[in-house]
């Protein structure tokens, strides 16, 4: 039997996930693991403490996508973001994601 959580806001199913990534954005870069995904949010779980700007880009190093996100929530060494666009990192990309692109291959993506 499955129970829905009363607490849960969401508007759309979320799935566990366990995805190595990075978050982006000038002057600050922490790797993480997504641990949660939706259509419209995920959450991370991040390497130190270090909270995390109001914007950012988290990366996810396998897929080669990049995320450009606000913080919904942080709580600990957790973050829950909205997402606000999602791009591939493969290819040729625009100069606005530069610095994913730059996380992604450090991070070991090819």
């Amino acid at each position: 039997m499955i129970f829905k959580r009363t607490d849960d806001r969401r508007g759309e199913p979320r799935r566990p996930v366990n995805l190595r990534g990075v978050v982006s954005a000038p002057g600050y870069e922490v790797a993480c693991v997504i641990t949660d995904l939706s259509d419209k949010g995920l959450r991370v779980r991040l390497d130190r403490a270090a909270a995390p700007p109001e914007r950012a880009m988290v990366v996810d190093v396998v897929e080669a996508a990049v995320y450009d996100v606000q913080v919904r929530w942080r709580e600990g060494m957790e973050a829950g973001f909205t997402i606000i666009s999602k791009a591939s990192l493969r290819g040729l990309t625009p100069a606005r994601l530069t610095l994913a692109r730059e996380a992604w291959l450090r991070a070991g993506g090819r």
